[in-house]
């Protein structure tokens, strides 16, 4: 069995993996509440592998109201070491169609309702966040996305917008200036928790329309989108069965993330209450193994 372990969040419309048999759901509970869904676990060609339903199985759960704490911290506690995640974009750049998948290197962050940190009480801890997503994770999306034959973009900017509205036409051309490929509501905060908790991450935006920053594009046809939808998900299943078997073939052994904590934590934790360890005990429990 693999020290790592793959974590699979999904977005809008892939909310199981009801294909792999001998599946087992999982009730976590965390210092931040309960996760999206119970989390779903099953072995494949020797692996295990986690998949979490980010909207949760019924897609109840808007944007601004999931548990990003909630649901990295349960991954952590499972042993995850690395997260992909799947999430439905509009497009902002004319090159990328509806039906394409992007694979992001860089986000910008617009949300402003969600806590977007583990530490917000008597530690503090600035993770570097210029290359948030992970080189080896991104370059086995790509393989993946390449053995299924599917037409795609590597590297480009994701911008997370609050929602649970669409932009309107002056935000939309605002964010393409800003140099946006692709806009959605889900990625942040959630590759900076992952951060934080040392894991891994890379997401693959599934595109299912262009955004309104052109006036052919202002009436967002929401039955359009999830017919798109529906035809990227079935491509994103096929994506995952290959996943599931490379994640781990290109991990950088030393990779800078694993560890990441040991140069961002500014505060001594023993200063810190015990609550807040307590909080953060999964979170924390390497970086204070190795600072004994």
């Amino acid at each position: 069995m693999s020290k790592y372990k793959l974590g699979i969040i999904g977005g809008s419309g892939l909310y199981n993996l009801e294909k792999y048999a001998n599946a087992k759901y999982i009730d976590v509970t965390t210092a931040w509440g309960k996760p999206s869904d119970q989390i779903i676990s099953f072995k494949h060609e020797g692996k295990e592998i986690f998949f979490l339903p980010r909207h949760g199985q019924k897609h109840n759960i808007q944007p601004s109201f999931i548990n990003y704490r909630a649901n990295i911290d349960a991954l952590k506690q499972l042993g995850i070491t690395d997260i992909i995640s799947f999430s439905a974009v509009g497009s902002l750049n004319d090159a990328i169609k509806p039906g394409m998948f992007v694979v992001p290197d860089q986000f910008i962050d617009r949300t402003y309702k969600r806590i977007n940190t583990f530490f917000d009480s008597d530690i503090v801890c600035h993770v570097s966040m210029s290359k948030p997503t992970s080189e080896s994770l991104m370059e086995t999306c790509v393989n993946a996305l390449k053995k299924t034959g599917l037409d795609f973009v590597h590297e480009g900017t994701y911008v997370a917008i609050e929602g649970p509205q669409f932009s309107t036409h002056a935000e939309s051309k605002g964010y393409k200036l800003y140099g946006a490929d692709i806009i959605g509501m889900t990625n942040m905060p959630e590759a900076k928790l992952a951060r934080e908790a040392e894991i891994r991450y890379a997401t693959i935006g599934m595109v299912t329309d262009y955004d309104c920053y052109k006036t052919e594009y202002l009436d967002v046809d929401i039955n359009k989108i999830i017919s798109t939808l529906k035809s990227n998900i079935e491509l994103a299943k096929k994506i995952i069965d290959i996943l599931i078997t490379t994640f781990d073939k290109n991990i950088d052994k030393n990779d800078p993330i694993e560890t990441c904590l040991n140069s961002a934590i500014v505060t001594d934790i023993l200063t810190a209450k015990k609550a807040t360890i307590d909080n953060l005990d999964t979170i924390l429990r390497r970086y204070k193994n190795d600072n004994k």
